[in-house]
């Protein structure tokens, strides 16, 4: 009897329990989140510590295993967040085709020869175009990885730089357009006094290309400041070695520019350059933050009560 009656009560109440979990997810939400940014996580191994302690402690081998898993397990959400968004393009794809084709004039100034050619071209653009919509959560996948492992002031600058991740990109990809294409378009279609006759697959290759390559490297400056700021990187070293940047950066340039001619190749080294020497003084900014918050610190660690 006293089952059917709990039965019975679990059936009266069902909805009302439901409407006050539904209610109470986001404050139960939102209090997680606070207590995982600013709580000191504690792990048996951290990621760092993981690979600093692998070669000499051999029981520190099984939670890289736990690691691995976890990685395996972001990348895979990363991934299908990127066939999500490359599904939602599909929608404004011919679109945004046909705006990236102005440049020469539009769609009707290509020409193509192979059957498949379209269908290629088709495909590239939505990629970029997911690869632009997802690179938030793609950051956020990145950043929950490695969260763990770091301090609570650490998280939170890791987490504001997320969404300008997204917006950093995006800021690539519209300076290329607007700054870089134009200026390599009438170089190389007026070489030689010879008319080009453009295919769909080469010229949207050599746009999408261009434009994914300086969209990472408008990341660098996001990527130096944050790293500075949670003590990984130091300015100092950034602008003692830049003279090795500037053959690093030539040589990504060469691999990122779809012809061999110099003049391209400029047109993407000159700008990563720019971006290296910013990332320096951002450096240097957040590092000068990092040490007045430790001096701060230690000043108040050492006042009398």
């Amino acid at each position: 009897m006293s089952k059917l009656l709990r039965a019975f009560w679990r059936v009266i109440t069902f909805p009302f329990v439901l409407v006050f979990n539904i209610v109470a997810f986001p404050f139960r939400l939102a209090r997680r989140a606070y207590h995982f940014l600013n709580d000191e996580i504690e792990e048996d191994h951290s990621l760092i510590d993981t690979f600093s302690s692998l070669a000499t402690e051999p029981q520190v081998r099984a939670s890289l295993w736990d690691h691995i898993e976890a990685l395996r397990m972001h990348l895979l959400r990363a991934v299908l967040s990127l066939v999500v968004t490359v599904i939602i393009s599909f929608t404004f794809t011919q679109q945004l085709i046909e705006f990236l084709a102005q440049p020469v004039g539009g769609l009707d100034k290509l020409r193509a020869i192979e059957v498949t050619e379209s269908v290629g071209v088709f495909m590239r653009a939505a990629l970029l175009s997911g690869i632009a919509l997802a690179l938030p959560y793609i950051a956020f996948e990145f950043w929950l990885f490695a969260a763990p492992g770091l301090k609570p002031r650490e998280r939170k600058f890791g987490l504001a730089g997320i969404p300008l991740a997204g917006i950093f990109f995006i800021g690539g990809i519209v300076f290329c357009y607007y700054v870089l294409l134009p200026s390599a378009l009438n170089f190389l279609l007026n070489f030689m006094g010879i008319q080009a006759e453009l295919r769909p697959s080469s010229y949207f290759s050599f746009v999408t290309g261009l434009m994914f390559w300086i969209g990472v490297a408008f990341e660098f400056p996001l990527v130096i400041y944050i790293l500075t700021s949670v003590g990984f990187v130091q300015p100092q070293v950034l602008a003692q070695q830049w003279r090795l940047a500037i053959v690093i950066i030539s040589i990504a340039a060469a691999a990122i520019t779809p012809t061999v001619d110099p003049v391209n190749m400029s047109l993407v080294m000159i700008p990563m350059s720019l971006l290296y020497f910013l990332s320096i003084g951002l450096s240097y900014i957040a590092y000068a933050g990092r040490n007045n918050r430790a001096a701060k610190a230690v000043g108040t660690e050492s006042s009398p009560p």
